[in-house]
């Protein structure tokens, strides 16, 4: 019993609205095996946003929590609001987790719900991990997404992979990252709807970029 409550651990996905965290809970469900589909936020087909009011209007008004499994750990993923008037639940969900997802828009960039959270988080010494998510949107900038992070909440965070590309057309669209520690390009196959991973060396063009974000580490 013991060692079944170690491999126990309660995830909460916070952020700003409209900054993708329905959407990665989502992803997350589907990519663990946990659903044969990812909802779709608009569609009002999601998991986590069950109530009929959440559906129709598209956001998050009440946490909720959905478990999954990862090799030998059961993750119990909690999804919070991300909007002001909501912000309550969020303050509720925190006192359970062991950790937390930070989701940022990397077109929008750290928001004033994006501070809020955070700082409620440092209230409650909740660790975090921060995923900048819309790589693929127009406007998409990781880099100053990275910097508001450190600057505006007061954060030193490190970087385990970076994108290349940026937005869904043009020269350079979004098309994969490279893994930090490892040193490695991860490109996700589009058909598969991403659950199929390639790994090559990383490019030449993006060699330089990723060896000075590694120095950083």
């Amino acid at each position: 019993m013991t060692d079944e409550i170690a491999a126990i651990r309660n995830i909460g996905i916070i952020a700003h609205i409209d900054a993708g965290k329905t959407t990665t809970t989502e992803r997350v469900l589907f990519y663990t095996g946990s659903s044969h589909k990812a909802g779709d936020v608009d569609e009002g087909t999601t998991v986590t946003d069950f109530d009929q009011e959440e559906a129709e209007r598209g956001i998050t008004i009440y946490s909720a929590a959905i478990t999954c499994r990862w090799k030998d750990v059961t993750i119990n993923l909690i999804d919070t609001p991300g909007h002001v008037d909501f912000t309550a639940e969020v303050e509720r969900s925190l006192r359970v987790l062991d950790g937390a997802v930070v989701v940022f828009s990397a077109v929008e960039g750290v928001e004033a719900q994006s501070e809020t959270v955070w700082r409620q988080a440092d209230r409650y010494n909740v660790p975090r991990l921060c995923f900048i998510n819309k790589m693929d949107r127009i406007g998409a900038d990781f880099g100053r997404t990275f910097d508001q992070i450190a600057l505006r909440l007061n954060a030193q965070p490190l970087a385990m992979s970076i994108p290349i590309g940026a937005g869904s057309h043009g020269e350079t669209p979004f098309s994969g990252i490279i893994d930090l520690v490892r040193m490695k390009a991860l490109f996700f196959s589009a058909e598969t709807d991403g659950m199929d991973i390639r790994e090559e060396e990383i490019p030449e063009s993006e060699l330089e970029e990723a060896e000075l974000w590694r120095q950083r580490l």
